[in-house]
């Protein structure tokens, strides 16, 4: 309650500033416009203000206004699609990404005036307003995807891949989310530009029935009040769009979340070893040349027999995770809990574990065992909440309800105390289900707590 009314306050603070800001400039105008006395210069707020009224009165002036404002979120939306296939074709391929790059740097870099020009002569007044728009965010819009995409967390892709989240599941449950940042960036300098860019093509191409014939005709027959009118309402339909869109893009990261999560599974039934049915893989693994930054792998050859329990033993550095590493490559889809923590920080610990379960699993299983596993665990709490040995708990569990024939541990029980190991490994061992088990600690006691009957020592 305290935080909410703490909010409010701040909140009415931000406004009274905002409408301090407003009265002094306005003060301003009305002192300019005064000592200027020239109606036709400068008129005041006042001749501004019935000049709006009247426009806004005016069924034609919001068709004129709609119009407009279709043409150019349509060259925007080609914009974004053209540069979210163009960013993502520049980050698979480098040679693409050179010959592409320089393109769009001189258009960035060109005159607006010299663009719609340009495209007067090729299009015609009608299309001009599009191409413009299409032309001037392009650029922003492809730049700002590819810092993104140069940017997505690399090891957590690795994670939901292994454990099966692909195709449209990945994006909305990493891709999009990673991005999403940088589009929002993109998106509050695009979509003023944008709108500028399109009242100017409108203005130079005298396109009937828009905006810019408007303002063009008001500038004519110097009608200044209706100018300054017309400009207000397009500032004002370039804030309401730029609020809206920004608002779309800002909560499609949380829906895109939720319907990956509710997703869970998709695609993996009916592949072999994708569900814990009791199907185990087998694996065969010679190392041989594919670790050689790891001498103590040179010449290993790896062999964990179906539903079989083996445990890599040996001091840090010395090639435990290059080895479970392959050993994945080898299992997938299978589940893993990595060395380092791969969590979406801003979910919860149900969604985490969610997002890569078995389709059989529901969300009412899924936070029984986080219970079992965590004790007093708020499972919609958003894991950056939660402390370490929490957050590990929250991986082991993801891992249980994986789909795949291996469950493959790197040292899973890192910040746990003696307890919180022996209980997590006899669920671990409970919910194995038949499946093979590959562990890899530094500590003989995480083998014995996982009953192994193989150690591998490095």
């Amino acid at each position: 309650m305290r935080a909410f009314a703490r909010q409010m306050t701040e909140r009415m603070k931000a406004v009274a500033a905002a409408g301090a800001v407003a009265a002094f400039w306005l003060a301003v105008w009305v002192l300019v416009a005064g000592l200027v006395a020239q109606p036709l210069i400068l008129p005041g707020p006042g001749a501004v203000v019935v000049s709006l009224l009247r426009l806004a009165c005016d069924g034609g002036t919001w068709a004129i206004l709609v119009g407009s404002g279709a043409r150019i979120l349509g060259g925007l939306a080609l914009a974004a699609v053209c540069g979210g296939v163009l960013a993502g074709a520049s980050v698979r391929s480098r040679t693409f990404a050179r010959l592409v790059a320089p393109a769009l740097s001189f258009v960035k870099a060109t005159p607006v005036a010299c663009v719609v020009v340009l495209l007067l002569i090729w299009l015609g007044s009608a299309r001009v307003s599009i191409a413009a728009v299409f032309l001037m965010a392009l650029p922003g819009v492809y730049f700002s995807l590819v810092e993104g995409l140069a940017q997505v967390d690399k090891p957590l892709e690795q994670m939901l891949r292994l454990h099966g989240v692909r195709g449209w599941r990945l994006f909305c449950a990493h891709t999009w989310r990673e991005v999403l940042p940088f589009v929002l960036s993109c998106a509050k300098a695009v979509i003023g530009m944008s709108w500028k860019a399109g009242v100017a093509a409108e203005l130079i191409g005298m396109a009937t029935g828009t905006v810019g014939e408007r303002i063009y005709q008001a500038k004519l027959l110097i009608e200044t009040a209706d100018l300054l009118a017309w400009t207000v309402l397009v500032v004002a339909a370039s804030w309401t769009c730029e609020r809206v869109l920004v608002w779309l893009l800002r909560v499609s990261g949380p829906v895109a979340w939720r319907a990956a999560v509710r997703a869970h599974g998709h695609g993996l039934r009916g592949r072999a070893g994708a569900a814990s049915d009791g199907t185990s893989a087998e694996l065969a693994l010679a190392v041989g040349d594919r670790a050689p930054w790891a001498p103590a792998l040179d010449g290993l050859v790896l062999h964990v027999s179906a539903g079989g329990r083996a445990c890599v033993m040996g001091a840090s550095g010395v090639g435990k995770s290059t080895l479970l590493a392959l050993a994945a490559g080898e299992c997938a889809p299978c589940s893993m809990v990595f060395q380092d923590a791969r969590l979406v920080e801003d979910a919860s610990a149900l969604g985490n574990v969610l997002v890569c379960a078995d389709a059989r699993v529901d969300a009412s299983s899924a936070a029984a065992l986080l219970r079992l596993l965590v004790p007093g665990i708020d499972v919609h709490a958003c894991v950056a909440e939660l402390s370490g040995g929490q957050r590990r708990r929250v991986e082991i569990a993801r891992t249980l309800l994986c789909p795949g024939g291996a469950v493959i541990l790197d040292e899973p029980f890192t910040g746990l105390d003696t307890a919180a190991r022996d209980a997590c490994a006899e669920v671990v061992l409970d919910l194995l289900d038949g499946r093979m088990l590959l562990l890899a600690s530094h500590d003989v006691a995480d083998a014995q707590a996982l009953d192994t009957s193989d150690i591998i020592t490095l």
